[in-house]
């Protein structure tokens, strides 16, 4: 279940169709109790090395607690442009800015130990940075720079320590990077 205190559990989300046009809204609640396909974001933030900045979301979550993942994702909110909801997310959640470049989209459903779906239309978009983020506790627990191999190799040993969505994304970042 939702915890209610959630920042933001009863905004309105945008349901999208499979061409990620705009069909109506629902609130965050239900749309993740209903697995309805909706609008979502992830941003990935490198410094100069190329390191990844990953957070581990905190234990309060509504799922996926403690588990490691990119560096912010959210849902723009009803009448929010996209791009606009990830800078706003990325310094609510990271406390940081960054010049962001929209990447690419994919679509991915993901169902929960606690019954909850993600079912998402999501919008990758990267960005850089050698600032050293200072993350919200309520959002954040954790955060690091990693390099994209140990990374890879990480999730290969040890899938279980990450979010789903960063387990399918993540092959798609290393293609549109040209890494490896």
């Amino acid at each position: 279940m939702i915890n209610m205190d959630d920042k933001g559990a009863n905004e309105l989300l945008i349901l999208v169709d499979e061409e990620d046009n705009g069909i109506g809204f629902l609130d965050k609640v239900k749309v993740h109790q209903k697995g309805v396909l909706h609008r979502a974001f992830s941003v990935f933030i490198f410094n100069n090395a190329g390191e990844l900045l990953l957070q581990r979301r905190a234990l309060s979550k509504y799922h996926s607690p403690g588990l490691w993942s990119n560096t912010c994702c959210s849902h723009p909110r009803k009448g929010e442009d996209t791009l606009r909801a990830c800078e706003r997310r990325l310094q609510e959640e990271m406390g940081m800015s960054s010049d962001l470049k929209f990447a690419f989209s994919f679509t991915y459903r993901a169902e929960f130990e606690n019954g909850l779906t993600e079912h998402e239309f999501d919008h990758v978009y990267l960005g850089y940075s050698q600032n050293l983020p200072n993350p919200d506790p309520c959002e954040v627990m954790d955060s690091k720079y990693i390099s994209m191999d140990e990374l890879q190799n990480d999730v290969l040993s040890r899938p279980e320590d990450y979010t789903e969505w960063l387990k399918i994304c993540l092959p798609r970042v290393v293609q549109y990077l040209g890494v490896n």
